[in-house]
């Protein structure tokens, strides 16, 4: 049976983590990192407006502050006053923008989107990269189930978001052709992205962040859109290069996401105590 869609991925007991996911995604791609993180921490995994599972979104101006402002009233609604977030890709963006509502203890942000300037070609590029999915969304649309459960597809999508298609389980696999496919705000978060700037405030960040750039990112190329983030978070940031994988590592290698999480919250917490 396929991966149903889900509002949100909610496990564990301990202090709360919140892991949010990439744009055309949904919280499946999370599930291996959540059931580790499980062990220690309570981890809240929710879909993003617009996206499979997630609430429906108004009008064309979804941008990564209304994402917040979504995920802030799910923070509300679990009695989170602050948590440790975890953001890939947009997801990053979006925990960027929480980071601002004071809402985070600690920040790891994996390939974070949002590493341009308002109209600039780096923003223009990745805009029209995304948009050339579209013809294999809607292929993935045509096909139905055949698409979901067909091996071909898988890797015609894969490759987009995994460095090594094969170390992705088949669940997850079929998660991302139904995620990406049921996209409802693709053109949204395009049309918005495209009308603004990128990610802003980030030397001003006053809490440990921990940045995971992806060696092997095709989506936004590290060397590219990693920049913007090496140079402008605090010097005390962690800055970190995971060699050998792609955009959503997550989906290839859980354990490894898992561990650099779980370690960047723990040096926190200590260094907290110690001070």
């Amino acid at each position: 049976m396929a991966p149903l869609p889900t509002k949100a991925l909610h496990m564990g007991s301990g202090e709360p983590v919140l892991l949010i996911q990439p744009f055309m995604l949904s919280p499946h791609v999370w599930r291996g990192v959540a059931e580790r993180l499980a062990e220690d921490y309570e981890v809240f995994a929710p879909a993003l407006a617009g996206h499979w599972g997630g609430p429906p979104v108004d009008g064309w101006n979804v941008s990564a502050s209304s994402l917040a402002d979504s995920i802030e009233a799910q923070l509300d609604e679990l009695g989170w006053d602050t948590c440790h977030v975890v953001g890939n890709s947009l997801g990053g963006w979006v925990g960027f923008e929480l980071v601002q509502r004071g809402r985070a203890r600690t920040m790891t942000a994996i390939a974070p989107a949002g590493g341009w300037r308002e109209f600039t070609a780096d923003q223009i590029r990745v805009g029209i990269k995304f948009l050339s999915l579209g013809p294999l969304v809607g292929v993935g649309r045509l096909l139905g189930d055949l698409a979901v459960h067909n091996r071909l597809i898988h890797k015609l999508f894969l490759p987009l978001v995994s460095k090594n298609v094969s170390a992705v389980d088949f669940a997850d696999a079929e998660a991302v052709v139904l995620a990406a496919t049921h996209c409802s705000a693709f053109l949204k978060v395009l049309w918005t992205g495209l009308r603004g700037g990128g990610v802003t405030g980030l030397s001003d960040v006053a809490i440990p962040v921990r940045l995971l750039l992806c060696e092997n990112d095709r989506i936004i190329p590290m060397r590219r859109y990693g920049s913007m983030f090496l140079e402008e978070l605090p010097p005390e940031a962690d800055r970190i290069t995971m060699h050998g994988i792609g955009h959503v590592p997550m989906l290839e290698d859980p354990d490894r996401v898992a561990m650099l999480v779980s370690e960047h919250i723990a040096a926190a917490r200590s260094a907290l105590r110690a001070g």
